[in-house]
């Protein structure tokens, strides 16, 4: 179950970073947001691939309480842009944009819910039902 969990989480990570860099380039820019699809899409995708770096940490974890430790990574992540740091952080880093953002956005609260509940029922479907069944 371990080794599984945590080829789960890389899963996880390199599929949604692939999926959210590839709409990027779809729509295109590959760093700066050219839409509403892109700019959810990447919210989103963020969040379920913080899930699954928690998941290839904590490869025991359950989903619930990994949902919660990356939604709080997320959210603290999206009320430290209200300081203005990570806006000055990545007017000099792609690494920082990607990484910390450049403005709070309300919104985004709700779509890194969004992308964790994804990312809890893929958890789901392909590891703990194997455990329940």
């Amino acid at each position: 179950m371990r080794s599984s969990s945590r080829l789960l989480g890389v899963a996880l990570v390199a599929g949604s970073l692939g999926l959210a860099f590839a709409i990027r380039l779809v729509t295109g820019a590959m760093v700066e947001t050219t839409g509403l699809l892109a700019q959810i899409s990447g919210t989103a995708l963020y969040a379920s691939a913080f899930y699954g770096g928690v998941l290839f940490l904590w490869p025991r974890g359950r989903p619930l309480p990994v949902a919660l430790i990356s939604l709080a990574f997320c959210w603290a992540v999206e009320f430290f842009q209200l300081t203005g740091v990570p806006a000055s952080l990545s007017a000099h880093s792609v690494v920082a944009r990607l990484v910390l953002g450049r403005v709070f956005d309300p919104s985004d609260l709700v779509w890194y819910v969004v992308g964790i509940l994804l990312a809890v029922g893929f958890h789901y479907l392909t590891l703990c039902r194997r455990t329940t069944a």
